[in-house]
């Protein structure tokens, strides 16, 4: 869950980023799928972490 709320919220992310920075269509989904993983494996190692923690 925390996974799939990281990779929404990277998008949404990267397109504000993309469109504040002028890109074209590219530079806009770029900056998308680049926030959108680093934000999903945040995520995971997150939940990894609270997993370990608590069980």
């Amino acid at each position: 869950m925390i996974v799939i709320a990281g990779l929404i919220i990277g998008l949404v992310f990267g397109f504000i980023q993309g469109k504040r920075r002028k890109g074209t269509g590219f530079d806009i989904a770029h900056n998308m799928a680049v926030y959108a993983i680093a934000f999903a494996l945040l995520g995971m190692v997150l939940t990894v972490i609270i997993d370990r923690s608590v069980g």
